[in-house]
């Protein structure tokens, strides 16, 4: 693979985001870039997981071993995350919070396979931010109703909703730029290290890579998934008071 979608090229190593194939539609010129590929990669691998667990599931045993064991556990794990965060709201989210947190896991570990982490590009990362924003809003006014959230916005003084408004509309952009930077922090880094150090980067960087792609990855993960299901608690919880 070229055009920069593998990060392991030796001395022509680049971590920038690179064209792959151009397409005409409407008039307009529309790139498929490197990240459109990593990300399909991901996908890939992630409805492959799938397709192989559902079969093993439709002969599920009362006793679990192997494959089943590693499903059970998998699905016991993330719904225990949700559900201690969410309480009685888990049941609603548990598919949504547990599929995010499986894509972005496996994005951001998408570097020990010499691809550039999806997550890496910000258009990927704030469009994870739109969703949960989306959400957000959803919940506050099917919850808190529009007086609700007008009441919200103009605590504790009417003055104050231009600031509370920058508040709401700031949350995708937060939570999105923290994921981007602390992925493609580690990306450069890694880059660097190869490009500028290939001679004696043979084994070493591994330990690099257990850190940046492992630790940081399963780190920025789970705190991009506490922070959706805290502000969604939030928006559910206060009109319930």
């Amino acid at each position: 693979m070229g055009n920069g979608i593998l990060l392991s090229e030796g001395a022509n190593i680049d971590f920038m985001i690179k064209g792959v194939f151009s397409y005409e539609l409407f008039g307009q010129t529309v790139w498929i870039t490197t990240s459109h590929v990593c990300i399909l990669i991901v996908m890939l691998i992630i409805i492959g997981f799938c397709i192989a667990a559902n079969r093993r599931m439709k002969k599920a045993t009362e006793v679990p071993d192997g494959f089943q064991n590693v499903l059970e556990l998998i699905v016991e794990k993330l719904d225990g995350m949700v559900t201690s965060v969410m309480g009685g709201h888990a049941v609603y989210f548990r598919n949504y919070i547990g599929t995010i947190f499986i894509f972005i896991l496996l994005s951001n570990i998408s570097g020990l396979l010499g691809l550039r982490p999806p997550t890496a590009d910000y258009g990927t990362t704030f469009a994870l931010g739109i969703m949960t924003f989306t959400l957000i809003t959803f919940n506050k006014f099917k919850y808190q109703k529009p007086i609700g959230v007008l009441k919200g916005l103009c605590d504790p003084w009417v003055f104050w909703l231009p600031i509370n408004l920058i508040g709401d509309f700031a949350v995708p952009i937060s939570i999105s730029l923290r994921l981007f930077a602390n992925v493609l922090s580690g990306t450069v880094i890694m880059a660097l290290i190869y490009g500028l150090m290939s001679k004696v980067a043979l084994v070493w960087p591994a330990a690099l890579h257990v850190y940046f792609d492992l630790f940081s990855g399963a780190i920025q993960t789970y705190v991009f998934c506490m922070l959706t299901m805290t502000y969604i608690t939030d928006a559910r919880t206060v009109s319930e008071e």
